[in-house]
């Protein structure tokens, strides 16, 4: 899974600050969409739904890229989504990628526009073990601070930063969407490595990846989120 967690240079600091009140976990929903597959419409309006009602959630629309070879090239594709899709794949036993998907948490794959299945997703997560490590970011005029917290026993992650717009309309041109005019939420620019963390209280400076919000993703090499935070 280690190519997963996609590159880019970091300072790391220990620090000694004081840990606040543990706050609930917020569950991570990850949808792997493409603006030229028909039937990622439902599955991204499905997104937009808990952009806007579930606090609790973060959901993020990551655009894949072997679609744009079939009429239409997604404007918003990348291929670290692409990367990351098939790397939850391979850890998750399944015989590949397809869309809408929607991996919750890292752990679960759910079909991206089964409404009932993603509500059950996100009540397991949600009644699942809570956050074992404070989780903060900032935007500092170099780029973003991550600050992590202690964790009891033994524990390594990895931190992502996802950079992502909170709202896009598309009119689409060709393709199976054409002539439709897709509105897109929590749109992912850009994936950034932050660095490792290993169980000790430490702070993580990154470049800030593209987008117009950054979230911050603590991910053990199974895959599973163990914390998230997000900054304007």
């Amino acid at each position: 899974m280690g190519k997963m967690w996609v590159a880019a240079a970091c300072l790391a600091v220990v620090t000694g600050y004081a840990e606040p009140a543990r706050a609930a976990r917020l569950v991570v929903a990850e949808l792997f969409t493409s603006e030229g597959c028909s039937s990622c419409p439902p599955a991204d309006a499905l997104l937009s739904e808990l952009a806007r009602t579930r606090p609790d959630v973060l959901p993020l629309a990551f655009h894949v890229t072997y679609w744009d070879r079939l009429g239409w090239a997604d404007p918003f594709a990348l291929m670290a989504a692409t990367a990351r899709q098939r790397d939850y794949a391979a850890a998750l036993g399944l015989d590949g990628v397809y869309t809408p998907q929607l991996i919750v948490d890292g752990v679960r794959d759910v079909v991206g526009s089964d409404r009932p299945a993603i509500w059950q997703a996100l009540a397991h997560a949600k009644a699942g073990a809570p956050a074992p490590v404070i989780l903060h970011l900032s935007r500092v005029p170099t780029g973003i601070d991550v600050e992590l917290g202690l964790a009891a026993g033994d524990a390594t992650a990895v931190v992502v930063l996802a950079g992502y717009d909170p709202a896009h309309r598309t009119v689409v041109a060709h393709g199976e969407n054409a002539g439709r005019t897709l509105a897109e939420s929590n749109i992912v620019r850009g994936l950034v490595r932050a660095g490792d963390w290993h169980g000790v209280a430490v702070t993580l400076h990154a470049a800030a990846p593209a987008g117009e919000h950054v979230a911050a993703l603590l991910q053990a090499s199974d895959g599973r989120i163990l914390a998230a935070a997000t900054v304007d």
